[in-house]
């Protein structure tokens, strides 16, 4: 199940980079070469979820295999650390957030989670880009014997394992707190038996180092880690992990922000489950 997030990638950044290539290849003459030799070189700062990272470096590469004159600078940490930053006036070009109310709290058109009147987005650019998953991942040999979410639930509630879960300001662990409501554990009163991490990175380094029992992460991040996933929540649980993405209205290169983000969108750059 695993290799199905990440083989697709692969072999997308390889057509990609054919079917550039090729194009390339048809339309190649003295005057496209020159404009090409003398394009005006730009830095494209990309904030971008913790948990994209392995994959977004990939297709980073192959945009810029293509695109010579386009460097692309990605940040990578949770997503409501870099919401405070670009609130806080940090340049950016493009922010892909973890889920949707990162970006929200930065959209004029983000609806209730908009509280601060904050009108950093361009609305017009923001689409839905991608769909990842949330997972329940042990460490090696599984020591604890952990299964399920179900057996999550009760293990916790009886005092019998340590979990790992993202900070409530970070999406990995807010949907780990509407995981927590669908079963009726109090964080509180189990707050004993959890360890907790400023993003998903964190989270994933300590079910690697087996310094807790068991993590809830997303599936990239374990795959990329090499961890077991014993079980996958279900939207029932903790709904839709959605990846918003758009250009920041504080671009400085706004139409360059917009074709990277068009190509982000392209079946041949999506690493994770296509949205339906």
């Amino acid at each position: 199940m695993k290799r199905t997030l990440w083989l697709p990638l692969v072999l997308a950044m390889v057509l990609s980079l054919t079917a550039c290539g090729s194009s390339t290849d048809e339309t190649n003459n003295a005057p496209d070469t020159e404009t090409q030799d003398t394009a005006e070189p730009v830095n494209l700062i990309v904030f971008a979820a913790a948990s994209l990272q392995e994959s977004l470096n990939q297709a980073i590469a192959a945009y810029e295999a293509v695109n010579e004159s386009i460097t692309i600078v990605p940040t990578y940490d949770s997503s409501g650390t870099l919401k405070t930053q670009i609130q806080e006036g940090a340049d950016c070009d493009v922010f892909i957030s973890a889920a949707p109310k990162q970006m929200n709290q930065l959209d004029a058109q983000g609806g209730e989670e908009n509280s601060e009147g904050l009108d950093f987005v361009d609305s017009a650019t923001r689409l839905n880009l991608l769909e990842n998953k949330v997972i329940l991942a042990v460490p090696e040999e599984n020591p604890k014997g952990v299964e399920t979410f179900d057996q999550l639930a009760e293990l916790l509630k009886s005092g019998e394992i340590m979990l790992a879960m993202g900070n409530s300001d970070v999406p990995v662990g807010q949907y780990t707190q509407k995981i927590f409501s669908y079963y009726r554990i109090d964080e509180a009163a189990v707050a004993t038996h959890l360890t907790y991490g400023s993003n998903v990175k964190e989270v994933t380094t300590q079910v690697s180092e087996a310094a807790v029992d068991c993590g809830i992460i997303y599936a990239t991040d374990a795959f990329s880690a090499g961890l077991t996933v014993v079980d996958k929540a279900t939207a029932d649980m903790c709904g839709q992990v959605i990846y918003p993405a758009a250009v920041m209205k504080n671009s400085a290169n706004p139409e360059a922000a917009k074709a990277f983000l068009d190509f982000l969108s392209t079946d041949e750059a999506v690493g994770f489950s296509p949205l339906v």
